[in-house]
């Protein structure tokens, strides 16, 4: 099994190394915008072979850059206007389906890149040599001191898979960095290996709740989240009235400060989730936007306002991913379950029913068994369920697939009668607690 992260160096540059980093940088991302104009005059070309035969000969004649950058170029703004297709269809797709009345105007103009990034393929444009980086710049290669996070540096000393990498320039510390992408070999998990089972169910109350078939639960509040999307949404309000350069500036600087908050705060969550040698399952929220009523800004009202703007920055889909890659680095494996009716089914007695979640409010209450729980613990009991479910199969065929597929109708219907057969009782999950697994 392979696993990719990114080790964050920090280049120590000298003054005369930085203005050369510096003006590379520069004619990369002015390339990116030349290139972008000439994709966007050529029908929206998404193409990186066919856009490199427009604009190879320029890139090295106009810009300067070495010939793997200017192959670099065009591959870049050709993947940048195919996801752009990509949301193009999708919003053309959901007008035809009456879910949203707003046409999508990313290609309404050539995309613009404004970040002083430059992408780098090692052995060619960077290399390692005797502790020091090599970088490749307009005026030649450069040999560069560096810094980082110690595990990452042993990796890259012990002869880890280098793959290609990014200059990235933080404007707030005036600093520059190399992103390295390192590809791991980890040793394929074995059913034997598996030694707990968890389920983790996420929301925006909650940002997850996990629970573990030894009835261990953890619960991860969202309410600092959310106060503090509050207090950068009024923020932000203010300084767009305001207008200024220096406002703009500032609501710049805001939009990263909130992203980091957010990613930092998932990173905590997943450190915690994850443990050694545990198959962890997760919902398959694929598509919960789309498939979620909200009500327009114009018909709505101030706090139903504050629930689309919540809903729009909860970040489920980063959690998950830092769940997957923890994991894995962890001798671990977290998969995705079906999310069908793991809110109103009840984990004792197997009833499902939208009453028995009484306003959509934190207390599960069963009206056929009356078995009261907190209504994300209920959820995060029948996610690990189903998760030990798929460690059965795994068990008995020896494979086992991170994203079962289960959106065909008819796999569905084999599916979700196995799930609504589970329940949680000492009898059927013989590692639950002897004291407390009832409640």
């Amino acid at each position: 099994m392979k696993q990719a992260i990114t080790a964050k160096l920090k280049l120590e540059l000298s003054d005369a190394q930085k203005k050369l980093v510096r003006e590379t940088t520069l004619a990369y991302r002015d390339a990116l915008n030349y290139a972008s104009k000439i994709a966007f005059e050529n029908n929206k070309m998404s193409s990186g072979v066919a856009l490199q035969k427009k604009v190879y000969n320029q890139l090295r004649s106009v810009f300067g850059l070495p010939a793997q950058m200017s192959c670099n170029v065009p591959r870049q703004v050709g993947a940048t206007y195919k996801s752009l297709w990509t949301k193009v269809k999708q919003n053309a797709e959901a007008i035809s389906n009456g879910r949203t009345k707003r046409r999508y105007k990313g290609l309404d103009q050539a995309p613009k890149f404004v970040s002083r990034t430059c992408t780098l393929n090692y052995k060619r444009d960077y290399s390692f040599v005797k502790g020091k980086v090599s970088l490749i710049t307009l005026s030649g290669r450069i040999k560069v001191k560096y810094s980082g996070y110690y595990k990452h540096l042993e990796l890259i000393k012990s002869g880890a898979k280098i793959g290609a990498a990014k200059i990235w320039y933080d404007q707030a510390k005036k600093t520059y960095y190399l992103l390295v992408t390192l590809n791991l070999d980890v040793p394929e998990l074995k059913p034997e290996d598996i030694k707990e089972i968890k389920g983790v169910d996420v929301g925006q109350r909650y940002l997850a709740v996990v629970t573990s078939t030894q009835n261990q639960t953890q619960f991860f509040s969202g309410k600092q989240v959310r106060h503090k999307a509050e207090k950068y949404h009024k923020a932000r309000k203010t300084l767009q009235q305001k207008g200024t350069r220096s406002a703009k500036r500032r609501l710049i600087a805001l939009s990263g400060k909130e992203r980091r908050f957010t990613a930092a705060v998932n990173h905590q969550i997943s450190k915690k989730i994850v443990s050694r040698h545990s198959l962890i399952g997760l919902e398959n929220l694929k598509h919960i936007r789309e498939r979620t009523n909200r009500r327009s800004s114009k018909k709505a009202s101030k706090k139903q306002k504050k629930a689309n703007r919540n809903r729009s920055l909860w970040a489920f889909a980063e959690l998950h991913g830092y769940c997957d890659y923890k994991a894995i680095l962890s001798n671990s494996l977290a998969i995705k379950v079906p999310a069908q009716l793991t809110s109103q089914c009840c984990p004792k007695c197997g009833h499902i029913s939208k009453q028995n979640r009484p306003n959509k409010g934190l207390t599960f209450r069963c009206v056929a068994c009356n078995h009261t729980l907190h209504s994300d613990l209920v959820g995060a009991r029948n996610i690990a369920l189903r998760t030990l479910l798929l460690r059965q199969d795994f068990e008995s065929t020896g494979r086992i697939s991170a994203v079962p597929h289960v959106s065909h109708e008819e796999a569905k219907a084999n599916y979700l009668p196995r799930f609504l057969e589970l329940r949680w009782s000492a009898d059927t999950i013989p590692t639950l607690n002897e004291v407390g697994w009832g409640s």
